[in-house]
């Protein structure tokens, strides 16, 4: 993604200001038109299994891509854009978490700290696989056990492939990085699990485990892998800007540095506008519903270039920041 102008940060926030702030009717009615197809696909693949299992699996594709929309509204929650009430935001959160399987306080903590430090190569969480980066120079001097335990789990087929179901799965049932001076996010992992048990559980004694898991588990993976696919692209894609300690800006990295991805319009409404990271970025209020409307706002201004098919293929291969050359690289291209 590339710019073409320079505008005053200001100015920019202020073309997509009108599009911040929840709007209840159509908050209501994205819950509808997400969690009624899901499942809907999801009831279909339960009467399929006895007849074929095939076409059972077959229906994980829509409904894993249904699963990124209503982890869309979760993500919305977590930012209190999706409802105007704190209240609401939570039990809506709560509720999608009982299917995305994330716990809502916990994940939120961790993603609003990805918000005060994205693209700064200074204060960058390298725990995040998918939102942080070391430099060339700082990779070269790691120890090579070290190194090759920062490459492994960024190759594209573990963390894309291997890794997210596992997260998801296993990874998000228990505390692993939740202080104990935090209470209520640990106690929202607890009850997630507790919902998922009474969920999973109750679904299993009427229709039986076998059922269950060949039906839920397809589609959590196939909904796990591929927003692992698109939140790597979100900070790591060709034309994206890393600042160096005290060159960063809000605003420039905002467009810079968080992408657009240039998905059909209908793949775009299927996974809840989660293509539209650099609108995002520069105003964490705009529900996803609006995030088109305010990236079409932006482009009459401050027109941005969104990532092709070649660069979401690229993209996930851009671990590490170039000094020299002042963009991401490879591990093969850091070696040249």
């Amino acid at each position: 993604m590339t710019t073409c102008s320079s505008r005053p940060g200001t100015e920019l926030r202020a073309i997509v200001t009108p599009f911040a702030g929840a709007e209840r009717r159509r908050s209501l009615v994205q819950l509808v038109t997400s969690f009624g197809p899901f499942f809907a696909v999801c009831g279909a693949a339960y009467l399929a299994y006895p007849v074929s299992w095939l076409i059972s699996l077959a229906l994980a594709l829509p409904a894993g891509a249904l699963l990124l929309r209503v982890f869309s509204i979760q993500h919305d929650c977590t930012h209190g854009s999706f409802f105007a009430s704190r209240r609401a935001n939570r039990w809506a959160g709560f509720a999608c978490s009982l299917f995305t399987l994330t716990p809502f306080a916990a994940w939120g903590r961790l993603h609003l700290l990805h918000h005060a430090a994205w693209n700064d190569l200074h204060r960058s969480d390298l725990s995040d696989i998918y939102s942080a980066c070391l430099t060339v120079r700082e990779y070269r001097a790691l120890p090579r056990r070290r190194r090759l335990l920062y490459r492994l789990p960024r190759h594209p087929l573990c963390a894309i492939v291997l890794l997210p179901p596992l997260i998801f799965l296993l990874l998000f049932r228990v505390p692993f990085d939740t202080p104990r001076e935090l209470p209520g996010e640990r106690r929202s992992i607890w009850l997630t699990d507790l919902g998922l048990v009474a969920l999973y559980g109750g679904l299993a004694l009427l229709l039986g485990w076998e059922r269950v898991l060949m039906v839920q588990l397809p589609a959590l993976m196939v909904g796990s892998i591929a927003g692992a696919w698109m939140l790597s692209l979100q900070h790591h894609f060709e034309g994206a800007r890393w600042s160096a300690p005290g060159e960063w800006d809000y605003v420039e990295v905002s467009l810079t540095g968080s992408s657009w991805l240039g998905l059909p319009k209908f793949l775009h409404r299927l996974t809840g506008n989660l293509g539209y990271h650099h609108v995002h970025h520069l105003n964490t209020r705009i529900a996803n519903y609006n995030l088109p409307a305010a990236s079409a706002a932006l482009q009459t201004r401050y027109p941005v270039h969104p990532i092709g098919l070649a660069g979401a293929l690229r993209g996930p291969w851009l671990t590490l920041w170039d000094d020299g050359a002042g963009r991401l690289v490879s591990f093969r291209d850091s070696a040249a």
